[in-house]
């Protein structure tokens, strides 16, 4: 028996299709059940490249405090004042898309940062992933599944763990 159940209708990320088309910018006030807060030596040059880059929004700012952004419901970022880390830690964080942002994110965080993007890689879970590193080195991933396809090597790799796919 299993405690797992299909709860996509409380999700913001669209079935993943070839034309899947995202969601709105979300301006929705709500508890935030998880957000990540990075701190950053410059909070004007992070602003402007999670805005224009990574495609968030300002939801609200604290002057010299904090900027909330957002993209979709449940992908909210704090920039705070703080020291810029030395390198990229092991750790990241990822935000869902749909495939066909991967490439506009890719060019625009290349416009804004040379050499910041690292992909896109097909992953074995299905998905088609980019890496970027922000100014704050920040390591933050773009993920987008890809369709189903119940012959591919990922479908297999799924099934070999147990997770079937639509259809199997």
């Amino acid at each position: 028996m299993t405690d797992t159940y299909p709860a996509f209708d409380i999700s913001p990320v669209p079935v993943p299709t070839t034309d899947a088309v995202p969601p709105e910018q979300f301006r929705g006030l709500y508890g935030m059940p998880m957000f990540v807060s990075i701190p950053t030596s410059d909070l004007a040059e992070s602003v402007d490249f999670w805005i224009r880059g990574l495609g968030f929004f300002d939801l609200f700012s604290v002057p010299d405090r904090l900027t909330h952004l957002r993209r979709w419901a449940f992908q909210d970022v704090l920039l705070v004042p703080g020291e810029r880390a030395g390198s990229p830690p092991s750790v990241s964080v990822s935000f869902a898309c749909v495939l066909s942002q991967i490439g506009q994110i890719a060019n625009a965080c290349e416009e804004l940062r040379p050499g910041c993007t690292s992909g896109p890689h097909v992953k074995p879970w299905n998905s088609l992933e980019l890496e970027i590193v922000t100014p704050e080195n920040a390591r933050v991933i773009v993920t987008a599944a890809r369709p189903y396809d119940p012959n591919s090597v990922e479908a297999e790799h799924l099934r070999g763990m147990g997770i079937d796919g639509p259809g199997d």
